[in-house]
């Protein structure tokens, strides 16, 4: 039966607020390097002084998936709550204008919480150290998730990052719920080695029952698995779902489906930074598989988006991605 939309997403509903900086700036602001760090209004405001001239661009993991996925004209929608403040209006503005269908109720202006935004410091080799204020996003509640919207996706793209959140858990239950039950399929990505550690039972049983096609890069992915050896980590993730794309920064991207596995070197650019390179590399995936395309295409295809996004600053695809997979010979 055919389904209104190839991929509906889930996640954090974030505004990225970009700047370049040397690595002097993190150890004097007690910045950890190359991670995502979850801080508060306070911890928020207080770097947005130090930082200096940056540049807000709407982000979220998922969102920025989708976002690419639109932009390569895959039918999609998004899930991810904002406030009804300047921060939400620029995210709602920038995935519809994507091509995507958002609908997720705003929250009112006076509500206690802040859009969600996210700090994001870009070291001089591309490097990103993520501080990020989930605001809204946080409370995403069973109630936010349609379940006809759901049971209408072929595939729903659960953000690891999301399970940061009181309700969280049970809102992806739902989803998945809803999907399965009409015969739709599961996509999680985990995020972040330190998620992981915060959730790797949670993320485990998910992976175990649900998720048709598990999204890591091999730090995560051997956090998963609480090994030292990548092979081993890729093995345990093949047992427990169909599909595993586990990506290796500049060695490239591996895409496996049971006994089939497609390796893709990374694609030559200049890393300008690194910020949604995973995201864009699920994007790539994603349409690959949504249009039936062979498995070296569906990676190789990830590795062109993920290429494009690293080569500028934010987490949106900037050139024209359906050219570029013409040019690489993928379409």
């Amino acid at each position: 039966m055919s389904k209104t939309y190839q991929v509906v997403g889930i996640g954090n509903s974030i505004v990225d607020v970009l700047a370049h900086i040397d690595d002097t700036f993190l150890a004097e602001n007690g910045v950890e390097r190359g991670i995502m760090q979850l801080i508060d209004t306070a911890r928020s405001a207080e770097l947005y002084a130090a930082m200096g001239p940056a540049t807000e661009i709407s982000g979220g993991s998922a969102a920025n998936t989708i976002a690419g996925l639109a932009a390569l004209g895959a039918r999609t929608a998004y899930v991810g709550k904002v406030k009804d403040d300047q921060l939400g209006a620029i995210f709602a503005h920038d995935i519809r204008a994507q091509g995507a269908d958002y609908e997720t109720a705003l929250a009112p202006a006076d509500a206690e919480h802040e859009t969600g935004r996210s700090m994001i410091l870009v070291s001089p080799d591309g490097e990103r150290s993520m501080n990020t204020y989930l605001g809204w996003s946080e409370f995403l509640t069973p109630d936010d998730i349609d379940v006809d919207l759901m049971a209408d996706a072929e595939w729903i793209y659960l953000e690891g990052y999301r399970f940061d959140g009181p309700d969280s858990h049970a809102a992806f239950a739902k989803a998945i719920r809803a999907c399965r039950g009409a015969a739709g399929r599961v996509a999680l990505t985990l995020s972040d080695p330190f998620c992981v550690e915060r959730h790797r039972d949670a993320f485990l049983a998910m992976i175990r029952a649900d998720v048709d096609l598990l999204f890591a890069n091999q730090h995560e992915l051997m956090a998963l698995y609480q090994t030292d050896s990548l092979e081993d980590a890729i093995q345990a993730a093949r047992a427990d779902c169909a599909y595993v794309a586990c990506t290796q920064g500049a060695k490239g991207a591996t895409l496996m489906n049971g006994d089939e596995r497609e390796h893709c070197d990374a694609i030559e650019t200049q890393v300008v930074d690194a910020t949604g390179a995973g995201d864009l590399f699920a994007s790539g995936v994603m349409f690959g598989l949504t249009t039936n395309q062979p498995l070296a295409t569906c990676v190789a295809m990830g590795c062109v988006a993920a290429a494009e996004v690293i080569s500028h600053i934010g987490a949106r695809p900037q050139e024209d991605l359906t050219a570029l997979f013409r040019k690489h010979g993928l379409l």
